[in-house]
């Protein structure tokens, strides 16, 4: 990678590439001339991207110097872009660690700037009286402030975009309740802002000049109620008028958990969300402009934004959700029988069935699953499961798909996450739900040597301590409905949509 004063192209690193923001960043930096180095915990989760080829992928931990150091080597610019929401009580801690070997590591690579995308506060209050989330994103941007590097740090309040946390809390909210008994903070003033825009701005502060290093707050041109935005989003969305009722007894924990019953959004996520919005968060300059200028038309009204983002789901064109990056904490651990795999009890549940489909109807049915379409068997039990992950803080089945279609490595599948794919042959789920134990799904679509078509299905789990072996002996006797019905369900189903195995199948063009 090389880079000059220029109007060459520069070097950017983008952490958190997996995440919503940074996997709709580095293609907009590649449409600007740039070279992308991205880190990543786990390289593998963005080798579907359509722009995987177009750069360089490293694995890295932002909590590891030595992995930092590497990833910096020859960079300009630094993009941070990951913080430690939901990883429990010593989140700040981790975010200030990370943070700081951030910057110090950009300090000695000679990096010639740090973007931050952060978290806009409230004027005039103590940041002891602000939401855990919000006191450590304002932390984080000071840590880099003082890391030595010139930095930019953008402040944002409520993100609206397709597929974005905020978004899909406003949307599902006011889809779901035509009556809503809401807390006082529907009446929060809130400034927000489109992806887009965002976006806009961390590509352009690229190329701020070097005595510039400071936080600039950005906003949309409007500043709205959460009790407007639901109106307005009813009425953009075609949707009766919502009734509203706030009440005052639902603090942030219990608001907490109302959100994370009604909408995809997890209450580990939903949590930091509502707390942010006790306290009003609108800007209080523009002083991006001067480095950033606005294009006409910019920055986007909310009703253009929620209008783009409601046509981009219309489409199935949701290049990155919210969970587009793997939970905080979740397993990453070998997958059992891997030849590096550290041993220990493990339980499988074996399917196999003869198909009378041809591979690609089967295929379509293993990678279609989940979703609107279902787990193909008794969805009242998936759906209580769901539920009682829910009710323990876990994300539950509402997270869906991306694209109803077509499945990516790194894609969060309902309570699922997709760990591998080998088209036509394999899908790979790891289990996101909480858990005494690691589990995994595995669908293949096979040919044998008698020319058979063969679904075979395998799900398997590693038990943590006597909680888990009780967990799987306490489930096992409902095997045969669940994983049985679905080996038996997606055959028919593929049976049904597609051509006889004996006929000849046709793959459309383009």
């Amino acid at each position: 990678m090389s880079g000059d004063d220029t109007g060459a192209g520069l070097r950017c690193l983008v952490t958190g590439a997996t995440g919503y923001i940074g996997g709709r960043l580095v293609p907009e930096l590649l449409a600007e001339g740039h070279r992308v180095r991205c880190v990543a915990r786990s390289p593998g989760a963005l080798r579907d991207h359509p722009w995987a080829s177009d750069v360089e992928v490293v694995r890295g931990d932002v909590t590891d110097a030595e992995s930092v150091a590497a990833a910096m080597r020859d960079i300009d610019v630094a993009y941070y872009l990951v913080h430690a929401l939901g990883t429990g009580k010593g989140f700040e801690e981790t975010d200030r660690r990370a943070a700081r070997i951030f910057g110090e590591q950009a300090r000695a690579a000679g990096v010639r700037r740090i973007v931050y995308l952060g978290g806009l506060t409230p004027a005039g209050v103590p940041e002891r009286e602000l939401s855990p989330h919000l006191r450590s994103r304002a932390e984080v941007g000071r840590v880099l402030l003082d890391s030595g590097v010139p930095t930019t740090v953008l402040r944002a309040a409520v993100i609206i975009g397709s597929g974005s946390a905020s978004f899909e809390m406003l949307r599902y909210l006011t889809e779901r309740l035509p009556v809503m008994v809401t807390p006082n903070w529907v009446h929060t003033r809130i400034q927000p802002i489109a992806v887009r825009d965002v976006l806009r701005t961390l590509v352009g502060s690229a190329r701020m000049p070097d005595d510039v290093s400071r936080a600039f707050d950005i906003g949309g041109p409007e500043i709205l109620t959460y009790r407007q935005m639901m109106v307005r989003y009813a009425a953009l969305a075609g949707l009766p008028r919502r009734l509203i009722v706030p009440v005052p007894v639902l603090t942030p924990r219990l608001s907490s958990h109302w959100v994370g019953l009604v909408t995809p959004v997890p209450r580990s996520i939903a949590r930091p969300l509502t707390e942010s919005l006790r306290h009003e968060v609108v800007c209080h300059e523009h002083d991006i402009a001067r480095y950033v200028p606005d294009p006409p038309g910019r920055p986007i009204p909310f009703d253009e934004a929620v209008r783009l983002a409601l046509q981009r789901i219309q489409d199935a064109r949701v290049t990155t959700r919210w969970s587009s990056a793997s939970l905080p904490g979740a397993p990453s651990d070998p997958l059992p029988t891997d030849p590096d795999w550290a041993g220990g009890s493990l339980y499988t549940d074996r399917r196999e069935r003869v198909v009378d489909a041809s591979p690609e109807a089967l295929w379509r049915v293993i990678e279609g699953i989940g979703g609107d379409n279902g787990w193909y068997s008794f969805p009242l039990a998936w759906a209580a499961r769901g539920l009682l992950d829910r009710l323990v803080g876990g994300v539950g089945l509402r997270r869906g798909r991306r694209d109803a279609a077509r499945l990516r490595v790194g894609d969060s599948l309902d309570f699922w996450r997709v760990e591998e794919i080998e088209p036509g042959r394999l899908l790979r789920l790891r289990a996101e739900m909480r858990l005494p134990g690691l589990a995994w799904l595995e669908m293949y679509a096979e040919t044998d040597d008698d020319g058979r078509v063969r679904y075979r299905q395998r799900a398997l789990f590693h038990p943590h301590g006597l909680l888990g072996h009780a967990y799987w002996w306490s489930v096992s006797p409902f095997h045969a409905v669940v994983f049985g019905g679905m080996a038996r369900n997606i055959a028919r189903t593929a049976e049904k949509t597609g051509p006889p195995a004996s006929a000849p199948s046709r793959t459309p063009a383009g």
